[in-house]
């Protein structure tokens, strides 16, 4: 199963198909709309699943969460259509201040505040779907976030996927010793303050024309910079220090995927995480050469961390069905 961007050229992440046609073509069933969190803030929110035709029994939940100054559109979608494709129900959203969600741009409030809509988001769809197993993913600070998540409730997921995850700044983007210990009273009188710190300043995309593709996302005129605010920074570093105190609870099947060369996010702290998490299975993969967004290398190189991705998911997906039937019928040799 080839990945979409495969298909996209300088233009558009669709080639030259309308997003509609693009659907069609992969045959998938997509949905958007917006929920309210308990901030009365819009919360753009989307699906992706296989015609009914071509999957009437869906493999399990796939929930996506994106990185800074990103979006569940666009680049991310490709993603999202590729493993749909295989027979999953994806669903992602856009984080506050991102994409077509409310809220300043490119500014989280609190890294508790995004958990609690992915949770709400999130909850929202297994809900309808309880039989189906449920794998979360998260790109860069998407990758912290849901980590967190599954701090709160680890039992409700199968399995985690952190791709080129925040678990630590690498020594470049990392705020100096000054700002980083003023940042908590700097976030507190002026927490949109740009302060510098920006995925976009350095090694994020290999290929310059996926750069330039991301550039021309519809939903970036909200963006500001992309430059990182005090706030934001803060929020960032809090959830790292969460991850590096509290990740060895952590007991759910966990794959990681990660560039050698990442310099926004640091491959050792992704590494850490990995030996500190209690996690009987676990995987890593350190794609050396690579950089951040593992989507921005040549399409080889994509289709190689994707076919990583999609058969973990694929293989313990299909376990827990089988391990839901045993259950079953002991259940019934029971009655």
């Amino acid at each position: 199963m080839a990945h979409p961007i495969h298909q996209a050229n300088k233009n558009s992440p669709y080639g030259d198909l309308t997003r509609k046609q693009f659907h069609e073509k992969h045959q998938i069933f997509h949905q958007h709309g917006y929920m309210l969190n308990n901030q009365n803030l819009k919360i753009w929110t989307q699906s992706w699943s296989p015609y009914p035709i071509l999957s009437p029994r869906l493999r399990g939940i796939v929930a996506m969460i994106h990185g800074y100054a990103s979006e569940s559109s666009w680049l991310q979608e490709l993603t999202a259509v590729a493993i749909a494709k295989t027979g999953f129900l994806v669903c992602a959203l856009d984080i506050q201040g991102h994409g077509y969600s409310d809220g300043f741009p490119g500014h989280l409030p609190d890294i508790h505040l995004i958990v609690d809509d992915c949770i709400h988001f999130f909850d929202s769809v297994r809900n309808k779907n309880p039989k189906l197993p449920a794998f979360l993913y998260g790109e860069s600070i998407g990758g912290a976030i849901a980590i967190l998540v599954c701090l709160k409730q680890q039992s409700a997921w199968n399995g985690l996927i952190l791709n080129g995850a925040l678990c630590g700044f690498s020594k470049i983007v990392k705020p100096t010793w000054p700002l980083e210990k003023l940042l908590p009273l700097v976030a507190s009188v002026a927490p949109n303050w740009e302060i510098g710190i920006s995925p976009g300043n350095f090694k994020s995309y290999k290929e310059v024309w996926k750069m330039k593709l991301v550039m021309r996302s519809p939903s970036r005129n909200r963006m500001i910079s992309g430059t990182s605010t005090a706030k934001t920074t803060q929020q960032c570093l809090r959830a790292c220090k969460i991850i590096e105190r509290d990740c060895r609870q952590l007991k759910l099947p966990l794959l990681v995927v990660h560039g050698g060369q990442d310099e926004v996010c640091d491959p050792d702290s992704s590494r850490n995480v990995f030996k500190s998490v209690s996690s009987t299975d676990k995987s890593l993969n350190i794609f050396e050469g690579m950089w951040h967004m593992l989507i921005g290398e040549p399409n080889e190189s994509v289709e190689t961390v994707f076919q990583t991705i999609v058969s973990w998911i694929g293989e313990r997906a299909d376990k827990a069905d089988v391990n839901s039937v045993a259950d079953f019928i002991v259940k019934r040799s029971k009655l």
